[in-house]
């Protein structure tokens, strides 16, 4: 995939790939850190209110997002490995190719350290360890008792990966026109 604007390959000035797989450990590394603490500090259920709207809570997913397949059967574990290692690959391989690109390679790499710590949970313990827990009375119509699907850090970095790359798409439309 050649994006416009960079070139064939998209590396700018000699651009490195070890910066964007270095931010992919930093957010693979705190999110087994955090995930570790949960486990070895609460209980299945245990919560420690932090706030009005927020608890650390422990919670295991053996989903995808929002709890996707949680009740399948145990092949799901097998399938979201799969598609997070697929997933993997592919982002290294963009990586690669457009390391340059700062917003576009920081929102893969995000993406990237996020999913290879969930992949790590799945592997090791056959569910994700979710723990971030955020509630609020105006979400009760949606979720149970207005609780947002808790979730962790590598959730949250490919939720912002995932919105950076939107950006990212936006910009360089927008540059084009």
């Amino acid at each position: 995939m050649a994006r416009a604007g960079s070139g064939s390959s998209g590396r700018k000035g000699g651009a490195s790939l070890w910066p964007w797989l270095g931010w992919a450990l930093v957010i693979f590394l705190l999110d087994q850190l955090t995930k570790t603490l949960i486990l070895g500090y609460y209980r299945l259920g245990d919560a420690t209110p932090v706030t009005s709207f927020f608890n650390i809570v422990r919670a295991h997913n053996t989903g995808a997002a929002f709890s996707l397949l949680a009740d399948a059967g145990g092949w799901q574990r097998w399938l979201f490995t799969a598609i997070g290692l697929a997933a993997a690959a592919f982002i290294i391989w963009q990586l690669r190719q457009h390391p340059g690109q700062k917003l576009f390679a920081f929102s893969l790499a995000s993406i990237l350290g996020g999913a290879i710590g969930n992949v790590v949970d799945r592997l090791q313990h056959g569910y994700v360890v979710d723990f971030l827990d955020f509630h609020w009375s105006f979400l009760a119509g949606v979720f149970h008792r207005g609780h947002f699907p808790a979730f962790n850090i590598a959730d949250a970095a490919i939720t912002v990966g995932a919105a950076c790359l939107i950006l990212d798409e936006l910009l360089r439309v927008k540059k084009a026109a």
